[in-house]
């Protein structure tokens, strides 16, 4: 029963020091009118299957600054983020590849992903009033529409992801090709995965 509650404590210790170096923080605290529809919380995604056990966003404190920075310039233009997902632990990514191995859109367990270091957030537009903006496909459609270059779309449309994609790159963050709503930020190379729980992350202030 010792050993038992010592690696109990060795785990969570290293967890809590884990978070400690990585400085995510819940984008709310940053962004507190930011809409979120999170997916992985519910089973409205790719893999039918809920994995995430909090419907809340979690990135690096200096990506939840630049996306303050997105949101308030999308106001003047009319405009709001939704966020889908930010950190996605290491866990999940597993699940994920498991469940559709392409690296075009999945990065594989053993390499990671961004979303795993909280250096990623796969976003789009809604109204001042939160009302969903039409995009190109919905999110985590893994066709070639949802590439950011896909132009065979109707003009409005064409607009709206481009706002999207000036407003983001202005505050530093470059899109993906394959997937117009997935947008990295610089500095994610150098940092590690984590497989933190959403409950540690939102206990820890």
């Amino acid at each position: 029963m010792r050993n038992y509650k010592f690696y109990l404590f060795i785990f969570f210790t290293a967890d809590y020091l884990c978070f400690a170096q990585t400085q995510l923080v819940n984008i709310k605290e940053f962004i507190p009118d930011i809409v979120l529809d999170i997916r992985y919380a519910t089973p409205n995604n790719f893999t039918g299957k809920i994995l995430y056990s909090l419907p809340d966003c979690f990135v690096a404190k200096e990506v939840a600054i630049a996306l303050k920075k997105v949101n308030d310039d999308l106001k003047k233009q009319g405009y709001k983020l939704k966020i889908f997902d930010g950190y996605r632990p290491i866990s999940v990514q597993k699940i994920m590849w498991d469940i559709f191995p392409n690296p075009k859109y999945i990065a594989s367990p053993e390499k990671g992903s961004a979303h795993n270091k909280g250096y990623a957030v796969d976003v789009s537009l809604v109204d001042i009033n939160g009302n969903d903006i039409s995009m190109p496909t919905e999110f985590d459609e893994f066709t070639e529409k949802a590439s950011s270059y896909y132009m065979s779309l109707p003009e409005d449309i064409l607009i709206h992801r481009q706002i999207l994609q000036n407003t983001m790159k202005k505050y530093g963050f470059i899109p993906s090709k394959t997937e117009w709503w997935h947008f990295f930020y610089p500095g994610y190379k150098n940092k590690p995965n984590f497989d933190i729980p959403f409950e540690l992350l939102k206990e820890k202030k």
